[in-house]
């Protein structure tokens, strides 16, 4: 695994994809990993169609990346996760021990079968512990599957977090600043941004534009290194001074409505 892995997560469930539910769980993550110093790459949204949800955890798989999987994992005919990351990872489902013994510890010996197919996890799984009802998900790889229910799933991602991830934390190591810039069109950053990229390769620049008539902004975001953000901020406010051009800088902690 790479010194720095990336984080995505795989929100899974037709109900989302029609509109039926709201995702919440990708701003959750983004604020999780964000307190640990962390960041998410990337994200895929999926139904629960069996052949496309095996085809991305195959791929994913093979890769490095650290994924997270919300939804799907219950007993119900169109909870198919398992089967399908079992199918990816190229094993068979099995009854988990620790699985069972939470699943009995919470029902006694009421397991029916239909209960103990919500413990059939991937031959070779970790279980996740589960805060509200014992009911675990399950770590497969770098690859970690929970339920779809917000209230079981952000605390069952934190234990993940705090427990297997605690040496890639780096709080307070990373930060973002931006910059408001009035009357300048995309365009016409670009050469300064080439530069910048160019000279400070450990950071990351972005340019956001807005249209506010009859003037043009830009947001001019950077993002990286605590020390390495605050000396690109420096300098980008010293080249926007001695252009003549207004800035302001942003309040980060502020959401504007479609950001």
């Amino acid at each position: 695994m790479p010194a720095t892995p990336a984080f995505g997560i795989i929100v899974i469930g037709d109900e989302i994809l029609s509109g039926k539910r709201r995702d919440g769980h990708m701003p959750k993550i983004i604020e999780l990993l964000a307190a640990r110093g962390l960041e998410l790459t990337w994200a895929e949204f999926l139904g629960d169609t069996p052949e496309r949800l095996t085809d991305t955890l195959r791929t994913s798989m093979a890769g490095t990346d650290i994924v997270f999987s919300f939804g799907g994992i219950g007993a119900t005919p169109d909870d198919r996760t398992r089967q399908c990351a079992a199918a990816a990872a190229g094993v068979d489902l099995e009854p988990h021990p620790d699985g069972v013994e939470e699943l009995r510890a919470n029902f006694g010996d009421d397991i029916t079968p239909q209960r103990q197919r919500m413990v059939e996890f991937p031959r070779g799984s970790v279980i996740i512990p589960n805060p509200v009802n014992r009911i675990p998900g399950f770590s497969v790889g770098h690859h970690h599957f929970v339920p779809g229910f917000p209230n079981m799933a952000w605390p069952m991602i934190e234990w993940v977090l705090d427990h297997h991830y605690a040496g890639l934390h780096a709080a307070g190591q990373n930060k973002e600043r931006a910059l408001t810039v009035q009357g300048l069109r995309e365009s016409h950053a670009i050469p300064i941004l080439e530069e910048f990229t160019d000279r400070y390769p450990d950071v990351r620049l972005s340019c956001l534009p807005r249209w506010c008539p009859p003037e043009y902004e830009l947001e001019l975001g950077v993002r990286g290194p605590a020390a390495e953000v605050d000396t690109v901020i420096a300098a980008l406010s010293s080249r926007l001074d001695a252009q003549g051009i207004s800035w302001g800088e942003k309040d980060l902690s502020r959401t504007e409505p479609g950001e």
